[in-house]
């Protein structure tokens, strides 16, 4: 996927309201390409905490934001993270066994009015090695139900490259 394409699957009227540096954390940043995405749609001076036990970019050239790597395992290390604004997990969280628990824990990373976008596969049929624990739209909304967030909204949906079916994001706030 391609940096504008990212972009355009993440663009919300959250991201757009934002008048001063916010920070956030994308969890299971990969090769980056959400993460540089979301740093187009945050204002200038806001912070990004790009996390993953393997991340395989560097230094993202000239934005217009900071990027904070942290090489860790964003499911099981105790991350030392500021409060958050919002955290972005595209195509991560399938990689959770235990969805709930992750979430209990991680949101607490959270300030009072942060977010989740998330962006999934809009399925619950497992995929060996590359989905081992999708959660379609529907689940993800009884999830973070569950957790307390009220407002649930799907943003965008695409077509998947890698598979039949879709991808879709997702922001989740309380």
């Amino acid at each position: 996927m391609q940096i504008t394409e990212a972009a355009a699957m993440l663009r919300c009227p959250l991201l757009e309201q934002y008048g001063a540096p916010v920070r956030w954390a994308d969890l299971g940043c990969g090769s980056g390409v959400f993460t540089r995405a979301l740093a187009m749609l945050l204002p200038p001076g806001s912070s990004i905490y790009a996390v993953d036990r393997a991340a395989s970019w560097s230094d993202p050239g000239d934005l217009p934001v900071t990027i904070h790597f942290l090489l860790e395992d964003f499911e099981t290390a105790s991350l030392d993270l500021p409060p958050l604004d919002g955290i972005l997990m595209a195509n991560a969280l399938h990689y959770v066994r235990r969805q709930d628990a992750f979430l209990a824990r991680i949101r607490q990373h959270l300030a009072p009015d942060g977010a989740f976008l998330m962006v999934e596969y809009d399925t619950d049929k497992p995929v060996q090695t590359w989905v081992p624990y999708p959660i379609s739209f529907a689940s993800l909304s009884k999830l973070f139900r569950g957790q307390g967030f009220a407002r649930i909204s799907k943003l965008q949906e695409r077509p998947s490259v890698y598979r039949s079916g879709k991808l879709y994001s997702a922001l989740l706030q309380h």
